[in-house]
């Protein structure tokens, strides 16, 4: 029960912080004279950028810039990106974008993709859409890679932490961090891996069922609310995705034993007539469970950030504080929710990886 209050207090905090940073930014639309815009607020939060904004209005609150590295036409150019926020904001009919200054000079930033001006120092657009334009290629250190460091060296952290207490005390009951994690490392070596691979293979996937375990778990705890300070959306970016699901695929393929491929290019029963059906299907089949890895990552920890901002939104909309008691409740219990589906999908995307990973090395059964 008391850890049901303890989770219920972190979520409740969580979405007084993402109320008070959507009231700020209501505020600022309201004295621009504007309407509160719910798709541009959301988009905003939700996608990655060349900031780390934590509080206050979306320009001129607290901020901290990030770096901006680019491989244009003229060489490699390092700035930071105040250069483009504390530019000019050029209108273009119903399109505005940031014109660079300083080193930043002769680029232009439009929904935080960055693209170098015309020889006339401006952006073409073609329903919507940035045309023509020399697009550099972007090394830039944005809010989400930011968010990357900050997850993979808390893990570190916790992982080193526990590793250093067992070499210095062996085998003993575990104390502190080490007496939380063991469990979870255990889970996931004994329901995990060892239920789903092979004994003979499983030890040798623990360490990456581990990685992705808690790497999905640790990012989605960070980025629970893309609006929380010092949080970004990660495991809602489907290029972090994708690349997690292509490691398992690529795990998957490389460790394929001999039965493996033969299920695929000669599947047991099928008669010879329906083999040139069934291969292509069992190929598809290869690339379409890691797809769906990264589908349901994305897709879950994207929409739980986009309910809770949209129901928060609703008094903004209707522009009377009553509506709170209605939204702010229900974004309290998604907010909770989400907490046990930042588990639930780190779970879920290491069990089917050893799924997939056991299938690859199943022996033949005689």
């Amino acid at each position: 029960m008391e850890r049901v209050v303890k989770y219920f207090g972190l979520a409740f905090l969580i979405a007084l912080f993402s109320f008070q940073a959507i009231a700020s930014e209501a505020d600022v639309a309201h004295e621009a004279e504007e309407e509160f815009n719910v798709s541009e607020m959301i988009m905003h939060h939700v996608k990655d950028a060349h900031e780390w904004h934590l509080w206050g209005p979306e320009h001129g609150g607290t901020t901290i810039y990030l770096p901006v590295i680019l491989k244009t036409k003229d060489g490699i150019k390092t700035f930071s990106s105040s250069h483009f926020y504390h530019g000019d904001i050029i209108h273009d009919g119903e399109n505005h974008y940031f014109k660079g200054e300083g080193p930043a000079e002769g680029l232009a930033m439009f929904h935080e993709k960055i693209y170098e001006l015309d020889s006339k120092g401006k952006l073409h657009f073609e329903n919507g859409h940035v045309h023509g334009n020399v697009k550099p290629i972007d090394f830039s250190i944005t809010k989400n890679v930011t968010s990357l460091f900050i997850g993979s060296f808390i893990i570190f952290m916790m992982m080193f932490s526990c590793a250093r207490y067992y070499k210095r005390n062996g085998a003993v009951a575990p104390k502190g961090l080490a007496k939380f994690m063991e469990p979870l490392i255990v889970f996931v070596q004994d329901e995990i891996a060892k239920s789903h691979i092979n004994e003979k293979n499983y030890k040798r996937f623990v360490p990456y069922l581990l990685t992705i375990f808690f790497f999905i778990w640790i990012n989605n705890l960070l980025g629970l609310i893309p609006i929380f300070p010092g949080s970004a959306n990660l495991t809602g970016n489907i290029t972090i995705t994708l690349f997690l699901a292509t490691l398992t695929l690529i795990l998957t393929l490389v460790n394929g034993n001999k039965n493996y491929w033969s299920h695929i290019f000669a599947p047991p029963g099928v008669p010879k007539a329906l083999l040139p059906i069934m291969i292509p299907i069992e190929i598809v089949g290869i690339f379409t469970k890691p797809f769906a890895l990264m589908i349901r990552l994305f897709a879950n920890i994207t929409a739980g950030h986009i309910v809770i901002l949209a129901l928060i939104s609703l008094i903004f909309i209707n522009k009377h504080e009553a509506w709170g008691a209605l939204s702010v409740p229900m974004a309290l219990f998604i907010s909770v929710l989400e907490l046990l589906v930042a588990a639930l999908q780190a779970y879920l995307f290491a069990l089917l990886s050893a799924l997939f990973i056991g299938a690859a090395v199943e022996e033949a059964h005689h």
